[in-house]
């Protein structure tokens, strides 16, 4: 095993090469033991990612120089690892210092940290996946939201597919993957629509998540988010906890078209945006169209959450 700061490429090499972050907007990667510009971070075409989608991630980000609940990250990166049979070349220390050493290396106070491990592929070119050699990529990018600051402020306006269906035994959504075609055709679907972004039914049609986000509704002050077909969010978990804090209700259940619909307050949830508001689904207005108390209340505690130690862990110096 390759240690990441004893790799062929050395940190001291890429920190001195890389000095003028202002150079190097686009971030930097690992990967086969050497850290990368994003230019030069390349997978082959025989990877079982690129080929069969046969690859999980997580993504955690930072904020004024903090990770933002990187165990929790960390913990659902690796049970998606070994629910799909992978071996991490690493260890969960030595991932740590690799996600550490990109965002020191980008220059970035602010960003979007990305692990991966993919199936790879085999030196005989095996269809037999237990012979592929896994493979680790690690990636730091500059911060990047679901919504953007205007759409934040007057909340996003969500389109529900009617074109795909998210069925729970095909493919585990509960792990992290990149089986994106039912969440891409319901973009094109929303876009088709006039909304921003879409949110998916399940086969029974309930409500179960976006692109790469999940859903709650406010009604009456308890907040309610879809309990299955969907992958559970480190940034929905962390609306239950800030909701025992602030001593609202929060459950996971069914949530129907018409409930959605009929909520005071929807938001959705996402590493990459934290609790974004949303005002519109289709044609209703939800509430009185206005980002609603409750939301703003929670957007504003998460935040602050960013600061707190037992929330988060300082990029090392």
């Amino acid at each position: 095993m390759t240690h990441p700061t004893n790799a062929a490429t050395s940190l001291a090499e890429i920190a001195e090469r890389y000095q003028d972050h202002r150079r190097y907007p686009h971030g930097i990667a690992f990967m086969d033991g050497q850290y990368l510009s994003m230019a030069e971070a390349k997978i082959s075409v025989l990877d079982w990612g690129f080929l069969h989608s046969d690859v999980t991630y997580d993504t955690v980000h930072v904020w004024n120089d903090r990770f933002f609940r990187l165990d929790r990250h960390l913990d659902r990166f690796f049970q998606g690892v070994q629910r799909l049979r992978m071996n991490l070349p690493y260890n969960r220390q030595e991932i740590t210092e690799i996600l550490t050493n990109c965002v020191r290396l980008s220059g970035h106070k602010a960003a979007y940290v990305d692990m991966i491990c993919t199936r790879g592929s085999s030196p005989t070119f095996s269809r037999d996946p237990r012979e592929a050699e896994n493979r680790f990529i690690a990636f730091a990018l500059p911060f990047g939201s679901v919504a953007n600051k205007h759409q934040l402020e007057r909340g996003l306006h969500v389109a529900i597919s009617e074109k795909v269906r998210i069925p729970p035994n095909s493919v585990d959504p509960s792990i992290k993957n990149c089986h994106w075609l039912d969440l891409v055709t319901g973009l094109f679907d929303a876009y088709d629509y006039g909304a921003e972004t879409a949110l998916l039914l399940d086969t029974m049609g309930n409500i179960s998540e976006g692109p790469g986000f999940n859903v709650f509704t406010v009604k009456q002050r308890h907040l309610k988010t879809p309990a299955s077909t969907v992958l559970p969010g480190i940034t929905r978990q962390t609306v239950f906890d800030l909701c025992d804090e602030l001593r609202l209700s929060a459950t996971a259940g069914d949530i129907g078209r018409d409930e959605l619909k009929s909520a005071d307050e929807v938001f959705i949830t996402s590493t990459a945006g934290g609790i974004m508001p949303v005002t519109r689904i289709d044609s209703s207005i939800i509430g009185d169209g206005r980002v609603g108390v409750v939301t703003r209340r929670l957007m504003d505690l998460y935040w602050k959450k960013h600061d707190d130690p037992e929330w988060s862990t300082p990029v090392s110096v």
